[in-house]
């Protein structure tokens, strides 16, 4: 009896590790928008992290994730298809919701820019809840990727008191803590890039700890 073409499994060659591009496109707009909440862009238009939230932090974030689930990684792929799609809402709110209304008076224009910065606190905190859980299960990954997590839910919960409360010092303290976040997006990104070139480890990026510890 022999096997029919039909019958033979389908064999599929692993795919790259898609981990270090998502990092970085995660980091890299991260930090963009960081700068600008940091007071860092005094003599740009505080909005270069618009284009590469749809593009980079968007695209190729949300197609990293993507990947993941062809390599069955439930959690990269949960938080980069996650993340990729937070920086596709925020350009699209920043671009269709956060603009007054054309035709608007100056009244209206400021009761609306008052509005937009409390849709902002309850964005930040809705992702505050999920980057919680995450931050628990990133335990399981490595001490890098927690430490991104781990900065990340700073960032979050700083700016959305901050856009809560209207306090321009707590956001600014928030997009220097953004920047720090982005830093370390950045350094396990290049560790992904490196390793995974030669195969062995080279920077380092910490094991699994807490939950994730061996038993």
């Amino acid at each position: 009896m022999t096997v029919t073409e039909e019958q033979r499994p389908v064999m599929m060659a692993p795919a790259a590790d898609p981990a270090p591009l998502g990092l970085g496109a995660f980091a890299l707009t991260t930090f963009l928008l960081s700068a600008a909440n940091a007071g860092w862009m005094t003599k740009a238009t505080g909005d270069a992290w618009l284009g590469y939230a749809f593009a980079y932090g968007g695209v190729a974030q949300l197609l990293a994730g993507m990947w993941e689930f062809r390599n069955r990684n439930v959690f990269g792929a949960t938080a980069f298809g996650t993340y990729g799609s937070f920086w596709i809402g925020l350009a699209l709110w920043a671009r269709l919701v956060a603009p007054p209304p054309a035709g608007a008076s100056a009244v209206v224009a400021a009761a609306h820019a008052a509005a937009s910065t409390k849709d902002l606190g309850w964005i930040l905190l809705a992702f505050a809840i999920f980057n919680t859980y995450m931050l628990l299960w990133s335990t399981m990954v490595n001490a890098a990727v927690f430490g991104v997590f781990l900065t990340l839910e700073a960032t979050e919960i700083i700016l959305f008191i901050g856009f809560f409360s209207g306090s321009s010092g707590t956001i600014k303290f928030g997009g220097y803590i953004g920047i720090v976040t982005a830093l370390v997006a950045w350094y396990t990104s290049a560790a992904g890039v490196v390793n995974g070139m030669r195969g062995t480890p080279f920077l380092p990026v910490g094991k699994p700890f807490g939950m994730g510890a061996a038993s």
